[in-house]
């Protein structure tokens, strides 16, 4: 049986939403493997001098969760 768990992760980019997705699972994955997919709960932009300078995501990603065991059981 496979175990996920759900971590939520907060990300920004001066160029997009898109960017800040992508920086915001690229970055995830440099210490979570196995990371299986993303729900973007929330989108927001910063305005300075009435034009966007920042968008920002707050999404939730999902991976599997590996078990000690599991290995010894494969065998």
């Amino acid at each position: 049986m496979a175990i996920a768990k759900v971590i939520e992760v907060i990300s920004a980019s001066n160029t997009s939403f898109d960017d800040a997705i992508r920086q915001g699972i690229e970055r995830a994955s440099d210490t979570v493997s196995d990371i299986q997919g993303a729900w973007i709960k929330d989108q927001s932009i910063e305005l300075k001098d009435g034009k966007i300078s920042q968008y920002k995501v707050i999404m939730r990603l999902t991976f599997l969760v590996d078990r000690p065991d599991a290995e010894d059981k494969r065998k």
